[in-house]
């Protein structure tokens, strides 16, 4: 297993602060696939925004059940926990 050295959210600042904050208020906690892109926060903001219109979009023509079921099952299909 590959270890990826991550900031915590005691260490967080600036952009990524925010992020941590923003992916908090979602979820009720900073899960691992945030944490993962912390040493980059460009990315970890890109991640956020494509997730963002892809899955929580309040005008998508695909109900957000039917989103969030996609995404677990692709994910259960790459054996990634959702």
């Amino acid at each position: 297993m590959a270890w990826i050295r991550t900031i915590g959210e005691s260490e967080a600042c600036g952009r990524l602060a925010a992020i941590y904050r923003a992916a908090a208020r979602r979820a009720g906690k900073v899960s691992g696939i945030v944490r993962v892109m912390s040493l980059d926060p460009g990315v970890a903001h890109a991640s956020m925004r494509l997730y963002e219109e892809t899955t929580v979009r309040s005008d998508s023509p695909l109900p957000r059940w039917f989103r969030e079921l996609i995404a677990v099952t692709v994910s259960r299909l790459n054996a990634c926990h959702y």
